[in-house]
């Protein structure tokens, strides 16, 4: 029994939709990783051993090494900004819990000073964000 030989295709065919494919993934993640929001300034939060992962979602205040603040991403004059942004915010959504994401080399005078003005805005739940400790 004579089984019929394989057509011979060109090599290029085959490769054409998986170059397709290739292309199309890489415009997907070229989308998809701009949705991110920067952060109006550079901030390193302090190390903790223990902790759970928190999401940066909303709620987030950052505070930076020089005192700067920013609220959801939008950058602050100062701390009557901040608790006019909390207030209208929590006028809002009551629940929303806020994050702290406070520069590791802040003045401890500095961080107690905002946390005291988000108590006054209203604030009931006040997360501090910090980074998995490496070993």
């Amino acid at each position: 029994m004579r089984l019929p030989q394989p057509s011979r295709r060109p090599f290029g065919e085959p490769v054409i939709p998986l170059i397709n494919i290739v292309f199309l993934l890489l415009i997907f993640f070229m989308l998809t990783g701009a949705f991110t929001t920067p952060q109006p300034f550079s901030v390193d939060p302090p190390e903790a051993r223990f902790g759970e992962q928190a999401d940066d979602a909303e709620g987030v205040i950052l505070l930076g090494r020089d005192g700067a603040l920013a609220f959801e991403g939008e950058p602050l004059a100062d701390d009557d900004a901040l608790v006019r942004g909390v207030k209208s915010r929590l006028d809002d959504d009551s629940e929303l819990e806020l994050r702290l994401k406070a520069d590791g080399h802040v003045a401890s005078t500095r961080l107690l000073d905002v946390m005291d003005r988000l108590r006054d805005a209203g604030a009931e739940r006040l997360l501090l964000l910090t980074m998995e400790a490496s070993d």
